[in-house]
């Protein structure tokens, strides 16, 4: 039989002789500081993979549509829901934008029914939607839940539907709400009691609504690594299940009723593994229950993008954020999508942004053909590797939520809360060190944008009096620290003019210009550079004649011996600082006798040092 193998000709090479080629290439450097990352959630991710490292891995052999599902529900297509959530409270502006969603490519809606207290006004708002070809979502924002598909209801049948063929949900997420209120709505015991109203009533009203929500995007938001959200999700999920069939609910039916609202972040190969495992570990969760169909053992997972990742700054790059999200989502096979157009930072979201949201998922799904391929990611090494540490990792998160009681006890006891808290640090920080980078916010700035005048006073459409039962989890941006830094220089009228003086070395004087320019740029300073100075004298009478408020030297380490105390000597009481681009170490002493004020370098805390410049300028 003829071997039709490709590249025959090529022996094979053991992992053995590739690491035998890495540490030559290395010269001694360490291996694991080199070239193995170390995620935030924990684990180490080695610098390439094998096939040799799928060989521990089980759910390899089991196929899309098949138990614990990591691989996907389906096994003929990837379709998703694309859904626009419309954060509009008028029933009839909200309408209007859902038709015009629905007809331009969304397949689900979700509305903000705050404001729906009527039979009329629910009217207005589902008014000439087809109710059984577009799935609903109410976020209710409210504690009517159970008044809301009340109404839905009898708006529906008077529109002549079928309501047992309409498909939908509603966000009822009493573990959400405690934590952002600080205490549950009505009791944890009531809150329980109206989830097993809101089943029995959807059951026989609403069999293809699902009216229980897992609110992962809340510990997203707060700060939380993926693993932390994942772990946290599938307590509140196993929480779920245990006291719903204590008060009598079946465990299907408890089951077919959870939502996984899911945040997707920046992190691309990670997010896709992300809903993977949680597909597998949850249908290991719920199979401990015994339910009757195989169905329950299916998470239903809704994907929306994080929020915690976006920016005011340079707001069109949320677009690039939003569509590797989208993606992420979209591979790993999420049952809807809701993508967050990409100025919802900073104001209420109009028809271009909407329009833009809704198209990156009809280009995914029309250009790119995402919804055609079934478990894209299979059989990548990384991805099956990412998958299987995600998952061990997020089971022993979800285990030290048992440990502590179950969720409700843990969040008394603030585990939950003092978790995420402690990532949200360690993040924060590699944001001020630039670690992290967020493109526009503490990197790349765009020097003449200015946005104070563009942000909208959006409020708050949730009750937000705040209870002491639970300590609150809040949420918030990552970028929000370095955008009022630039944003209290755009209030204050004092834009500091920064001196760029270059001399020597061109490679040099321009990386170290460039530094200078994105470090002191972020804070919406003004910029002076320069080709470069051939003298100390001839850079510092420019930087005078400029009326600069910072002078920063910028040459190569032997060079600044050059020209730093010539350039102290003759800017001292000139201007309000002086600093150095880099950290020369032997020298730095002897650099601040002549003057030097501040030294800007890659370990630099950049947000604690700018927060000091805008102290110096009276600023903040």
């Amino acid at each position: 039989m003829e071997d039709n193998k490709l590249f025959t000709e090529f022996p094979p090479v053991s992992t053995e002789k590739w690491e035998e080629v890495i540490n030559k290439d290395l010269k001694g450097a360490d291996y694991e500081k080199k070239l193995v990352w170390r995620t935030i959630e924990g684990f180490k991710v080695k610098p390439y993979y094998r096939a040799e490292d799928l060989e521990h891995i089980e759910y390899l052999d089991s196929n899309p549509d098949q138990f614990p599902y990591t691989r996907g529900k389906h096994s003929d297509n990837n379709v998703w829901d694309i859904r626009q959530d419309i954060k509009e409270k008028d029933p009839v502006k909200a309408n209007a934008y859902a038709l015009d969603a629905v007809k331009r490519g969304a397949t689900a809606v979700g509305f903000c029914a705050k404001a729906i207290e009527t039979e009329e006004q629910m009217a207005a708002l589902l008014k000439d939607i087809y109710l059984t070809a577009v799935t609903i979502y109410f976020n209710c924002c409210n504690t009517k839940f159970i008044d809301t598909l009340r109404l839905f209801v009898a708006v529906a049948r008077k529109n002549g539907f079928d309501t047992t063929q309409i498909k939908g949900s509603v966000n009822f997420d009493l573990y959400s709400y405690a934590l952002k209120h600080g205490k549950f709505w009505g009791g944890e015991e009531a809150d329980l009691d109206e989830a097993v109203e809101l089943i029995n009533f959807a059951k026989e009203n609403l069999p293809m609504f699902r009216v229980l929500t897992v609110g992962g995007t809340l510990f997203n938001n707060a700060g939380s690594n993926i693993v932390q959200e994942l772990g946290f999700s599938l307590a509140v999920a196993n929480e779920l299940m245990a006291k719903l069939t204590e008060r009598g609910c079946d465990a299907t039916t408890v089951a077919k009723n959870i939502v996984f609202n899911l945040a997707i972040g920046g992190n691309y190969f990670m997010e896709i593994a992300k809903i993977r495992a949680a597909r597998m570990l949850w249908s290991k969760i719920a199979e401990q229950y015994k339910p009757t169909c195989d169905c329950a053992l299916k998470a239903y997972i809704n994907s929306t993008s994080s929020t915690w990742n976006k920016s005011i700054f340079d707001p069109y790059v949320n677009m690039l954020r939003t569509t590797t999200e989208t993606m992420s989502a979209a591979i790993a096979g999420a049952d809807s999508i809701s993508t967050v157009p990409f100025d919802v930072a900073y104001k209420q979201a109009d028809d271009f942004s909407y329009r833009i949201a809704r198209n990156q998922q009809l280009l995914l799904k029309e250009e790119s053909y995402l919804d055609k391929i079934v478990d894209p990611a299979a059989g990548s090494y990384y991805i099956e590797n990412l998958t299987d540490s995600i998952a061990q990792y997020a089971w022993q998160q979800f285990l030290a939520v048992e440990e502590k009681g179950g969720f409700a006890s843990a969040i008394r006891q603030g585990f939950v809360q003092d978790e995420i808290a402690k990532t949200a640090q360690q993040r924060d920080m590699d944001i001020a060190t630039r670690k992290t980078t967020i493109i526009g916010t503490n990197q790349y700035p765009n020097l003449t944008e200015t946005m104070n005048a563009k942000i909208e006073n959006k409020g708050c459409c949730c009750q937000c009096e705040k209870g002491s039962e639970v300590k609150v989890l809040e949420p918030y941006r990552g970028a929000e620290a370095f955008e009022q830094l630039r944003l209290a220089t755009e209030k204050s009228g004092i834009r500091p003019k920064v001196f760029l003086l270059t001399y020597g070395n061109l490679a040099m004087r321009r990386a170290r210009s460039g530094f200078a320019t994105n470090f002191f740029g972020v804070a919406g300073y003004e910029i002076v550079d320069n080709n470069g100075f051939a003298t100390a004298e001839e850079g510092v009478k420019a930087a005078i004649d400029q009326k600069a408020d910072i002078v920063v030297l910028c040459s190569s380490d032997d060079e600044y011996a050059e020209i730093t105390e010539t350039a102290c000597n003759l800017l001292k009481g000139k201007v309000k600082s002086i600093v150095l681009a880099g950290f020369p170490k032997e020298m730095v002493e002897t650099y601040k006798g002549y003057g030097i004020d501040e030294f800007i370098h890659v370990k630099t805390n950049v947000l604690e040092s700018l927060t000091s410049f805008q102290k110096l300028f009276g600023i903040m």
